[in-house]
């Protein structure tokens, strides 16, 4: 009854004054403690925003950052946290990607012509694959839009101390005591844990992918993202990245699909 009350309430306020009511969609403070561990506020906030707002320009992969630049300029705005995560790392993994891409595309004319034999077992050794199709396999990106959706989770959009000090923007773990890496604050039982750390965030993005690569928890997902380039289809497959499992890929598609990352995608 009181539920019933209150909801009157908010929906006559609403129709009295003819204007919106900002909403908010707050994830559940029990999406913490995961393997990643590097959302330090314990939630991840996302506003709708007031209808007289004016509409952002989208970024394409081509574009890169100009429409933002000039938004910003011609507007005086300050960007927000948001705002300023895709303008520094959006660019950076739309790079890293068409990298990854035309690497594809000429290794695969390679074992199809049969040339670069000596370069193809380099590969293989580099990148633990038994044979020629799991090399291909190994070095296909998946698309751009989960892993901006990832990095906005594991870096709480860029502002987490292993972002910051260490530009690690996937909560990588570091387990050899020689590699550059940093300690996180809190333990696991009575270890400590360490995250690897980066020149630039374009070398965390690069080891990111190198790893999904070489981990046998992304056999299946090496396997699909040859198939398709639908974000939808490829997300089950990162449920091996948390210890929280299916609630963090249904996390991963709300930030997906809220912050329209799709739009950088290169379509089927």
């Amino acid at each position: 009854m009181l539920n019933s009350v209150r909801y009157i309430v908010i929906f006559s306020i609403f129709f009295l004054s003819g204007c919106d009511i900002e909403k908010a969609k707050v994830l559940d403070d029990n999406f913490t403690n995961t393997k990643i561990g590097t959302i330090q506020d314990k939630k991840l906030v996302k506003v709708i925003e007031k209808k007289k707002k004016e509409p952002k320009p989208e970024i394409t992969p081509k574009q890169d950052l100009k429409k933002y630049s000039a938004y910003k300029k011609q507007n005086n705005k300050t960007l927000n946290k948001k705002d300023k995560f895709v303008e520094i790392l959006a660019p950076v993994v739309v790079s890293v990607y068409n990298k990854l891409q035309n690497k594809y595309e000429a290794v695969k004319i390679d074992i199809e012509n049969n040339k670069n034999t000596d370069e193809i077992e380099k590969l293989k050794k580099e990148y633990k694959a038994k044979n020629n199709i799991e090399l291909l396999h190994a070095i296909k990106p998946h698309p751009i839009s989960i892993v901006l959706a990832q990095s906005a989770i594991e870096s709480a959009w860029l502002t987490s101390r292993f972002a910051k000090e260490a530009n690690n923007i996937f909560g990588v773990w570091s387990f050899k005591k020689d590699e550059p890496r940093i300690a996180a604050s809190g333990l696991r039982g009575d270890k400590t844990i360490y995250l690897k750390k980066y020149n630039s965030f374009q070398e965390s993005v690069e080891d990111y992918y190198k790893s999904v690569a070489k981990s046998w928890a992304y056999k299946e997902l090496r396997y699909m993202r040859t198939q398709t380039n639908n974000p939808d289809i490829l997300l089950p497959y990162f449920r091996m990245y948390s210890e929280k499992r299916d609630e963090y890929v249904a996390v991963l598609k709300k930030v997906l699909d809220y912050n329209k990352f799709d739009r950088f995608d290169v379509k089927d």
